[in-house]
């Protein structure tokens, strides 16, 4: 008997399902127009308000310029010290707050961009996949025997270089082990202005 009142159902599902898909589309409809509202272009296109973390990125890599509409130019790579200084730089000339970027800013802002359903893919689609500088620091302070024999040999006869953490932007890794000597994408990042912060919710 069962099978035999399952038509007689149909129409009462079928009712059921249209009085809730004004909800479901809602919520969807509102969770797409939160995720559109998170990241907002500026004015020329250069750059992205982050609303969210209240940061403030450049589309390009450092070496490389927003003109027609894409990043043109060729990517710069520095050392450690030559990001720092290029961040210090760049904030006294206009006094902004331009740093290097914490590890877990530019991973969530990479891992962002990975997720299908992000603007932000197309926000930094034409961000190198490669090694990037944050401003997280950390010092290999592996302990060395200096009456050791092997530490005087000329392979070890010096104290571990400092390091610093960077970020794999094609894979979303971080890595505490980077040498500070390497030379690596540098995107720097500043503070939201607090003109542009969105009104706090009661």
């Amino acid at each position: 008997m069962l099978p035999a009142a399952l038509p007689a159902f149909r129409p009462f599902l079928l009712t059921l399902a249209l009085a809730f898909s004004p909800v479901l589309l809602a919520q969807t409809s509102d969770a797409s127009k939160e995720a559109s509202t998170e990241l907002q272009l500026s004015a020329d296109g250069s750059e992205v308000q982050d609303l969210r973390a209240r940061l403030v990125w450049p589309r390009c890599v450092h070496g490389m310029v927003w003109r027609n509409e894409r990043c043109q130019g060729t990517p710069q790579r520095l050392n450690y010290s030559q990001a720092q200084k290029l961040a210090q730089s760049l904030h006294r000339e206009d006094g902004l707050g331009w740093r290097l970027p914490r590890t877990n800013e530019l991973r969530r802002l990479q891992q962002r961009t990975a997720a299908p359903t992000e603007q932000a893919a197309a926000l930094f689609a034409q961000t190198p996949g490669d090694w990037h500088w944050t401003g997280t620091a950390a010092i290999n302070s592996r302990a060395i025997n200096r009456y050791s024999y092997e530490a005087t040999t000329p392979a070890r006869n010096s104290l571990p270089a400092p390091q610093a953490w960077a970020v794999d932007w094609a894979s979303g890794q971080a890595s505490g082990e980077m040498g500070r000597g390497n030379v690596l994408l540098v995107r720097l990042v500043r503070p939201l202005p607090a003109t542009k912060l969105p009104p706090a919710t009661p």
